[in-house]
């Protein structure tokens, strides 16, 4: 199995930066894809961004030219900085973990998420 740990999280202003880390340990050769999901109150889990192992990103919309992926194989962590948050991406955030092309098959591991709260 793969174990991803978030952290990072906590409060902040309106127009600040939090970075985000994802710890992978066991089976990290199955991690050829990770991700960033997030749950804002009362809503679903929405995808954020992911990253391959060779570094290529995808975002979401929403996000593009705030927020960026990025990834430290020997470290088996993946990061996300935020920039110029806003109350909006106040949510639960998720790290996640595929071993194949996630935009095909999807991802199969999940950390247990940490919070962030924007203020106004």
């Amino acid at each position: 199995q793969v174990q991803l740990v978030e952290s990072g999280g906590g409060l902040v202003q309106a127009g600040g930066s939090l970075r985000l880390s994802c710890a992978a340990s066991g089976r990290t050769f199955s991690t050829n894809s990770m991700g960033w999901f997030r749950q804002p109150p009362g809503k679903e889990r929405e995808f954020v961004g992911g990253i391959s192992w060779s570094g290529r990103t995808s975002y979401a919309d929403f996000v593009k030219g705030r927020f960026t992926i990025s990834r430290d194989n020997a470290k088996s962590t993946v990061y996300l900085q935020m920039n110029s948050l806003k109350p909006e991406d106040t949510a639960v955030y998720y790290c996640a973990a595929g071993k194949d092309d996630a935009a095909t098959y999807g991802f199969q591991y999940w950390g247990q998420g940490t919070q962030v709260t924007v203020s106004s």
